[in-house]
């Protein structure tokens, strides 16, 4: 399995960030997380920043449009693939310019774009079917995101002198496994996608992914139940879950969690709120869910040091900018106590 570019004890975040200004974002992330930032989007900027419309335009050969229904395949680039392609281009110049400003490169960052499964999901054709239901425009799809991924990992790695790790964000993959996503009509439902084929699919993409970075690649599902065992044969090497989540999860997933983490693989491990609660956790409270899991599974708690990384629970697109600084620090304190647990944990 590929090694890792971070070092123990760091803390990274999923993705999303609140507001749109991307300089000011940029120094943020760099500032709260130094040891390993991400590239940050901001989908409050609309059409073009969020998950879909930032990994539309990285695709190679294929464009998409606006409809009153969400993103569908355009027979050539025109305004709304455009402000895509455009808005990735400013955050990367802001990120170039906020490591300019803080006088040292990272030594890694991660990217993050929508996964083969819910892009596939996500956008329709144009007939108004999703991508997800042409076997082979799914896989025109995954192949047109390697191409456009791979020159987009090149550009980073080249303005920020820093190794370039890949996260490949997945949230429909439950509904497209359990065929719970709805057609046109909204009266039946798209068929579901089998373990195996589904399994092939990301194993393609994150094959590729980690020849152009020689990095291991993240493999990001904030469900409740995350398919591990699936995700785990992908040959991904990181796991990124919401492990606020577990509480009461089914011996089976925890079997699958357990012979993860005994292989090798580094789970990313979503603790912090991406909203602010009602009372502000302390560094223990958010620590409580992994102290728990590794504790159930049988491993001894240095393996949260050695084989974890902690983050929000999810994106914080929707947290205010006081929370969003708050929780970037609590999780980047979370990773430093995962290696030099405080007296009493």
């Amino acid at each position: 399995m590929t090694e890792q570019a971070w070092p123990a004890g760091v803390a990274t975040g999923i993705g999303s960030m609140p507001g749109t200004d991307a300089a000011e974002t940029a120094a943020i992330v760099l500032g709260e997380l130094p040891e390993f930032p991400y590239l940050p989007e901001l989908p409050d900027r609309g059409v073009g920043a969020d998950m879909l419309g930032r990994t539309a335009a990285l695709l190679v050969d294929l464009a998409v449009e606006v409809v009153p229904s969400g993103y569908r395949v355009a027979a050539r680039a025109g305004r709304d693939h455009r402000r895509g392609t455009d808005l990735l281009r400013w955050d990367l110049d802001a990120l170039e310019d906020a490591c300019g400003r803080v006088g040292t490169a990272p030594r890694v960052i991660k990217t993050q774009v929508a996964g083969p499964w819910t892009l596939a999901a996500g956008i329709e054709l144009a007939r108004g079917h999703r991508v997800l239901t042409d076997p082979g425009a799914t896989r025109d799809f995954a192949t047109s995101l390697v191409e456009g991924l791979t020159a987009h990992v090149r550009e980073l790695a080249a303005r920020t002198g820093a190794q370039v790790v890949v996260q490949f964000d997945e949230p429909t993959l439950p509904a497209v496994l359990a065929g719970a996503l709805s057609t046109p009509s909204g009266y039946g439902t798209v068929r579901s996608v089998p373990e195996p084929e589904a399994r092939d699919l990301l194993a393609t993409v994150v094959a590729a992914a980690e020849r152009v970075t020689g990095q291991r690649v993240v493999l990001h599902c904030c469900g409740p139940r995350p398919p591990v065992g699936l995700l785990r044969a992908t040959g991904a090497g990181a796991l990124a879950i919401d492990a606020t989540q577990l509480e009461g999860a089914p011996g089976t997933l925890l079997d699958q969690f357990g012979e993860a983490w005994d292989a090798g693989t580094v789970f990313l491990l979503g603790l912090v709120p991406a909203e602010e609660p009602e009372d502000r956790p302390s560094l223990h409270d958010v620590a409580s869910p992994a102290l728990r899991l590794v504790d159930r599974l049988g491993f001894g708690r240095s393996t949260l040091g050695e084989r974890s990384v902690p983050t929000p629970t999810c994106g914080l697109a929707r947290a205010s900018h006081d929370w969003m600084r708050r929780a970037l620090a609590l999780t980047r304190d979370l990773g430093k106590a995962f290696v030099e647990p405080p007296e009493g944990w």
